[in-house]
């Protein structure tokens, strides 16, 4: 098992105030703000110094995963997920993730392939998260029919006793219902 990463040795807190500091200047000037993190980390009292390499490659990885949030949003707009439910924007979130890092460890290698188990599986899970969230929809589409109806119902009763309270006939009755109801009388 490799050795933890110097960033991963420091208080949370450090780190917290490391992605501030990255994503208010852009993600770049690593090295002012490696100075400024060495600065923190002396102030605190904690003897141990983090590298250029180690920020830059901490920037590029908050970089990343911003722009694979941002994927993810997009993903969601065009798929109009915004009605499901939070699971399922969190199942995208992640699979946006996934894809996008599979992207990029494939773009910056010259001589990489597509792994095409990864592939599978990204696609697959691609896959069972729309099936739900189509099933999902259909449930929710039949219970607002169904809501509808009951509602129809109740009107359509409503209306028959204030129609038979008014003197009308009962084809009169009957056929007012069946227009609400939407059926042939």
């Amino acid at each position: 098992m490799p050795p933890p990463k110097k960033l991963d040795l420091i208080p949370l807190e450090f780190r917290q105030r490391l992605s501030m500091a990255l994503q208010e200047r852009g993600f770049g000037g690593i090295v002012e703000i490696t100075e400024d993190l060495n600065f923190w980390l002396d102030e605190a009292g904690l003897e141990i110094r983090i590298g250029k390499s180690a920020v830059g490659e901490y920037s590029k990885l908050l970089k990343d995963q911003r722009d694979a949030f941002a994927m993810a949003e997009t993903l969601l707009g065009d798929l109009n997920i915004e009605q499901e439910s939070t699971m399922h924007k969190v199942l995208m979130q992640m699979i946006a993730t996934a894809a996008f890092q599979m992207m990029n460890s494939v773009a910056e290698k010259d001589d990489a392939e597509w792994d095409p188990k990864s592939l599978a599986h990204l696609s697959r899970m691609l896959k069972d998260l729309m099936q739900s969230a189509g099933l999902r929809e259909r449930l929710r589409e039949d219970e607002e029919r169904r809501i509808a109806r009951k509602e129809r119902e109740r009107l359509a009763g409503e209306i028959e006793q204030k129609a038979h309270q008014l003197g009308m006939t009962k084809d009169t009755v009957a056929s007012i219902k069946a227009d609400i109801l939407g059926v042939s009388a």
